[in-house]
């Protein structure tokens, strides 16, 4: 297996090569574990019946994943990743601000990976807690640092691993019903707080993949479909993350108490003597999603970096030192937080998320609305060249946007206004909504800016 020697520059296209197909396998793979599964025991932990809460899933993911596939298809079309093309709308150093939310999200669901995997690695081998932590962490740095062909490669293999362990559990479940039998839940119990949450819980999972998908897809050659590449993805995406998702609400209503202490352990039980090779492929599916978060901080950090020294290139030393750290970071965030993780994290992951929507929505309106696909590449990596250091007028939207949202906020602590009389939180929905139309208007010329960027790209 080769080493990935292309960071953050431009992928020329003699090196292109690989079929959308592998966007599939890599998306379904990625959600299809049991990270996921948490999402999707939300809705039955407030109340919601299982239909309820397998229509709230599927509205959010559907809508949630349009925008997540919209980000992968700018990668084969641009050849570089996601956030090196964020410098057109907010600069070269600018962008350094969404960048910084995204290594910060990334690290943290690294550390969240980490201890969702502590029991089960715990019933696999001999460890202690930490131990098992520190190793969740070093086969993500193992993975990670050779890189992008490995990532896909395991992705394929998981997409059929997991479809063997996790198709295996629900007919097990389904046979075997449990403490509570699925069909008290199936018909009564609806809140329209929990519906909404249940929707903002699925739209923000897949939509959290907006920042990195592009370099998942950048290594594709150019001449791809657009369509190809947005409905492999969507549909990778969408069915991995929303399947995963109702096998967690059928989870809670079949055996509650399996989610009170470890899901993946629950799950690999159902198979009796066959549970540890089960309880194997379990870890090795949250191993390949924290593998994601870790390529991707990585990317992220050295784009923010990079921006201040126009580096292009960034060695096979340099990459471990960077995993490593960020590695390192997530690892001892988790042996801290390991026993409050639940009210430590939560507010965290929500929150980022709030930073994180408003850039997507001004990065797909840029793109397809403003520049309508039109970039010189070149000067992504160049301060003083077309984008700027720094583009106020796109950090004011950014701004606003995000302040316009805190009416429609609804934390632990604090519970906006709008939130409050709505009695479910939307921000979500407004954040997309806003920033994108507030970028549109400040850019009310698409046409004549997009004949201004007409694309230069490198060979």
């Amino acid at each position: 297996m080769k080493l990935e020697t292309r960071s953050i520059e431009f992928v020329p296209h003699a090196e292109r090569y690989g079929s959308p197909k592998r966007l599939f396998t890599i998306w379904f793979s990625s959600n299809f574990q049991v990270t996921a599964l948490m999402v999707g025991t939300l809705g039955i932990a407030s109340g919601l019946s299982f239909a309820w809460t397998l229509l709230g899933l599927l509205v959010g993911n559907l809508v949630g994943t349009i925008f997540m596939a919209a980000h992968s298809a700018q990668g084969p079309h641009l050849g570089v990743p996601q956030m090196i093309q964020s410098r057109a709308q907010f600069g070269v150093h600018g962008a350094a601000i969404p960048l910084l939310v995204m290594v910060t999200a990334a690290v943290l669901f690294l550390a969240a990976s980490g201890v969702l995997m502590r029991e089960a690695l715990k019933a696999l081998l001999p460890i202690s807690d930490d131990q098992a932590i520190i190793l969740v962490g070093v086969l993500t740095f193992v993975i990670g640092f050779i890189g992008y062909e490995l990532i896909h490669r395991l992705g394929a293999w998981m997409s059929l691993l997991s479809t063997l362990v996790f198709g295996g559990a629900l007919v097990l479940i389904l046979l075997h019903p449990g403490e509570a039998g699925v069909s008290t839940s199936l018909s009564s119990g609806f809140s329209w707080t929990a519906f909404n949450l249940v929707v903002a819980q699925a739209a923000s999972w897949t939509l959290g993949y907006g920042p990195y998908v592009a370099d998942y897809s950048r290594y594709l050659p150019a001449n791809v479909n657009t369509r190809t590449t947005f409905w492999t993805t969507y549909c990778g995406c969408a069915l991995g993350s929303f399947a995963m998702m109702a096998l967690g609400a059928l989870l809670a209503v079949a055996i509650p108490s399996a989610l009170g202490h470890d899901p993946a352990t629950a799950i690999a039980t159902l198979f009796g003597p066959w549970a540890p090779l089960a309880l194997g492929v379990i870890a090795l599916g949250v191993i390949q999603y924290n593998v994601l978060c870790l390529y991707s901080a990585y990317m992220s950090s050295v784009t923010i970096f990079g921006a201040f020294g126009e580096l292009r290139h960034v060695t096979a030393s340099a990459k471990a030192l960077i995993m490593a750290v960020l590695t390192v970071a997530a690892t001892l965030i988790a042996i801290a937080t390991q026993y409050r993780f639940d009210t430590f994290f939560a507010d965290i992951l929500i929150g980022q998320l709030y930073l994180l929507i408003p850039w997507s929505a001004i990065n797909l309106a840029d793109y397809y609305w403003v520049c309508r696909g039109h970039y010189e590449v070149g000067e992504l990596y160049n301060a003083k060249g077309r984008y700027g250091r720094f583009n106020r007028r796109t950090l004011a939207v950014y701004a606003v946007s995000i302040i316009g949202t805190i009416p429609f906020m609804k934390l632990s602590f604090y519970t906006g206004f709008v939130a409050n009389w709505l009695g479910a939180d939307i921000s979500w929905a407004v954040g997309l909504v806003l920033a994108g139309a507030l970028y549109c208007m400040v850019n009310s010329q698409p046409a004549a800016k997009s004949a201004a960027l007409q694309a230069s790209v490198p060979d």
